[in-house]
C-alpha cells in the first residue's frame, strides 16, 4: 500500500520579517519538514552505515538530503525501508536496498511521526505503515524522528485528533474493536478507504483500527495489553524507542528533544 499522504500539502502560512524592510514571505508547512530532515540526515548519517528509511510526507525531504550527500562526500550507506513507498524512493535515487536479512542490525532510523508528547511517546501509523516501521526501528541502534512543529505536543491527543492506529488481521477486527473498548473506553474505527471501496488495505495485508482514545494513560501498558489481544498485529504507539526528535519550526529554526 502506498502510504497515504505522500503526496498532500496542507499549507501552514506563516510570515518572516525580512531584515531592514517591511516585507513578510509566506512560507509553508513542508518547510519547517525540510529544516528538520536535513538536519538529521546532516547529524546522524555516517559513512559506511546501514540506515533505516522511514515512510510519510517528511521523509522525502530525508532522501533528498541523503542524496545530496551521497553525491558529494562519496558516502556508502545502505537504505533499509520501511514500506513500499520508502523502497519506491530508495530504488528512484539510485541508493543502496537492503533489507533485514542481510542486516538485521540498524545503525540509524529516519523516520517521522504523527505526534511526538514530551515524553517522546510517539503516534506513528497514519499512513498505515506502522509495523514495518516499528520492526525496522526496532533494530536500530538510533531512532530518529523527524517532523514539523505541528507534531509536538505535551502529551498524546493534544494535537493529533485522528486516533491511535492499530494494525489486525482482517477476521478479528470486530472483536479486537470491541475488545480495546471494553478494557479502554473510547471509541474504535475501521479506517475506510478512499480511492476505493472498503477498508484500507496496509503493505502487509491487514486492516487498521483508529482508537480515538478518552484520555492520557501509562502508553507503555497500554501498549502492550492492546499487542496481547488476538488479531492485533501491531500498535501504532512507539514507546521508549526514540533517540531524538528534530522539529522545523516557521521561523526557519529547528529545535530537538
Amino acid at each position: 500500500m502506498f502510504c497515504a499522504g505522500l503526496f498532500s500539502r496542507t499549507i501552514f502560512s506563516f510570515s518572516v520579517k525580512l531584515k531592514h524592510t517591511n516585507i513578510f514571505v509566506m512560507g509553508s508547512l513542508d518547510d519547517a519538514k525540510k529544516l528538520a530532515a536535513v538536519r538529521a540526515v546532516d547529524e546522524y548519517v555516517e559513512n559506511n552505515s546501514i540506515i533505516g528509511i522511514g515512510s510519510g510526507s517528511t521523509i522525502v525531504y530525508a532522501m533528498k538530503r541523503l542524496v545530496e550527500r551521497v553525491k558529494q562526500e562519496n558516502l556508502n550507506v545502505i537504505c533499509i525501508p520501511t514500506s513500499f513507498q520508502a523502497r519506491q524512493l530508495i530504488i528512484e535515487n539510485k541508493l543502496k536496498l537492503g533489507d533485514l536479512q542481510t542486516h538485521p542490525k540498524i545503525d540509524c532510523t529516519i523516520d517521522g511521526a504523527d505526534e511526538v508528547d514530551e515524553k517522546l511517546v510517539l503516534i506513528k501509523g497514519g499512513g498505515g505503515c506502522l509495523t514495518q516501521e516499528k520492526i525496522v526501528a526496532a533494530c536500530a541502534d538510533k531512532l530518529v524522528i523527524i517532523a514539523d512543529y505541528t507534531k509536538k505536543s505535551k502529551f498524546l491527543g493534544e494535537h493529533w485528533k485522528k486516533g491511535i492506529p492499530i494494525e489486525v488481521i482482517p477476521m478479528a477486527y470486530l472483536p479486537v474493536k470491541l475488545k480495546i473498548k471494553e478494557m479502554f473506553n473510547g471509541e474504535c474505527e475501521l479506517r475506510m478507504a478512499k480511492a476505493k471501496a472498503g477498508p484500507v488495505v496496509t503493505d502487509n495485508g491487514n486492516f487498521i483500527l483508529d482508537w480515538h482514545f478518552p484520555g492520557v494513560g501509562d502508553w507503555g501498558v497500554i501498549n502492550t495489553a492492546i499487542t496481547m489481544i488476538p488479531g492485533v498485529v501491531e500498535t501504532g504507539l512507539f514507546v521508549n524507542m526514540a533517540t531524538k526528535v528534530f522539529f522545523g519550526l516557521a521561523d526557519g529554526t529547528v529545535i530537538s528533544l
